[in-house]
């Protein structure tokens, strides 16, 4: 089962301590985004395997939290510690977070 925060919990983490992986499509991306979130698309994530962070600081989002979920277990599959933010961008928005676009 993929580890999962709420987006509550994420506020209130070390976010320079962590990385965080939004995995919407670029054009989602760019309309709104949680400071800090870098973007690597879904569909790209097998590309990019080498350059994910291996130590548990892995945090992936998306709009609602279905695709990181996918992706967290994907990526567990392939030996890397990955933790779902449950609510995704969108319930980021609704409780009042920053967003960058």
């Amino acid at each position: 089962m993929v580890e999962q925060v709420t987006v509550g919990q994420l506020a209130a983490l070390d976010r320079s301590a962590l990385v965080l992986v939004d995995v919407r499509e670029e054009h989602e991306f760019a309309a709104g985004r949680i400071p800090g979130a870098v973007n690597i698309p879904m569909a790209t994530i097998p590309g990019a395997l080498a350059g994910l962070p291996a130590d548990g600081s892995l945090y992936l989002v998306c709009e609602v939290g279905a695709r990181s979920a996918r992706v967290a277990a994907y990526l567990e599959t392939q030996g890397i510690p990955a933790i779902n933010v449950a609510g995704g961008t969108s319930e980021w928005r609704m409780l009042g977070g920053p967003v960058e676009t």
